[in-house]
């Protein structure tokens, strides 16, 4: 697509707990914005302390898009957001307004910016049979199996993430053909937007000390007890967002598996690791651009002359 031609974006990301919220409202109250929450656990209803949302207030003071969309019970991947995600970036521009797409989740920010491949819509009675095979075999032999049809795709999935062993399954078993071999021909090749790319990142202690604290705040604030309410609706550790951070760790204290104290020190330990695997993703990008969360002058400087930049 002709750069003139081209929508202008923001991304503003980094790793859990470095301050994104705080900073991209700033930005979006500065520049007119509106914000498309890219975080794959923010888009489920009724998960709301253990993925940080953004408060009533925040809410109401910045449209937010992307945020309290489907249930946990509900299949959600890279592929719908992207399409979801961009009608909001069409929307806000259709108001005038700027948008700032926020967040943590790399994989989703990638497929929103320059696509994703689009492997035909799922076949909901292949991915039922393989659901149950993966009930009655275990994730394990349905891993087994993706390693002899589509190893490329096997290497890039763990072996516990079940949902995604399925759903490269499902991919063959519809269309004959590997998921990578899709992937591979798509390359992210769409390129429709003019984008800036923000990284907020501090030193590792610092963000640990707020990683840590933030986890504190998730139980004083009542994450046991949202657990709790979320399987009195119904939803149990077979429904893939109760096997996100926090929210297993809590099925593991209540089912007896952990005491709270192992409980609180390795949910802070598996956040570290999780902002770790965040940032390897973020440094990987070379457009990226990298600041404090506290440059709010200079961000707001940088995000000023992109604007005013003829694309």
């Amino acid at each position: 697509m002709a750069a003139a031609h081209k929508k202008k974006l923001i991304v503003i990301c980094g790793p859990t707990g470095v301050g994104k919220t705080a900073l991209s409202i700033e930005m979006a109250d500065r520049f007119s914005g509106g914000i498309i929450g890219a975080d794959s656990m923010q888009i489920y209803k009724y998960m709301d302390i253990g993925t940080a949302k953004p408060t009533k207030a925040e809410r109401a003071r910045i449209p937010h898009y992307m945020i309290d969309i489907v249930t946990p019970d509900v299949d959600y991947d890279a592929a719908r957001f992207s399409r979801e995600g961009r009608a909001a970036v069409v929307h806000l521009h259709e108001q005038g307004r700027i948008p700032f797409v926020v967040g943590g989740t790399g994989f989703y920010i990638k497929a929103l910016v320059y696509g994703l491949f689009d492997s035909a819509p799922a076949d909901d009675d292949i991915r039922h049979k393989l659901r149950e095979a993966a009930e009655k075999e275990g994730g394990e032999v349905m891993y087994r199996r993706l390693l002899i049809v589509d190893p490329a795709s096997a290497a890039r999935i763990h072996p516990n993430d079940t949902y995604r062993v399925i759903r490269a399954l499902e991919i063959y078993e519809r269309t004959g053909r590997p998921m990578s071999r899709y992937q591979e021909t798509h390359a992210f090749a769409d390129d429709p937007f003019d984008v800036l790319k923000i990284c907020l990142n501090r030193d590792r202690e610092t963000l640990y000390v707020r990683i840590d604290r933030r986890v504190a705040q998730m139980m004083e604030d009542g994450l046991i007890d949202e657990v709790k309410h979320l399987l009195e609706m119904g939803y149990s550790e077979k429904h893939r967002p109760m096997q996100a951070l926090g929210y297993r760790h809590v099925l593991d204290f209540l089912a007896g598996r952990t005491g709270m104290d192992e409980m609180i020190d390795t949910l802070k330990r598996d956040t570290r690791h999780y902002a770790k695997r965040q940032l390897t993703w973020f440094r990987k990008d070379r457009e990226m651009l990298w600041h404090s969360p506290e440059d709010i002058d200079a961000v707001a400087e940088r995000i000023g002359r992109f604007l005013e930049a003829s694309n």
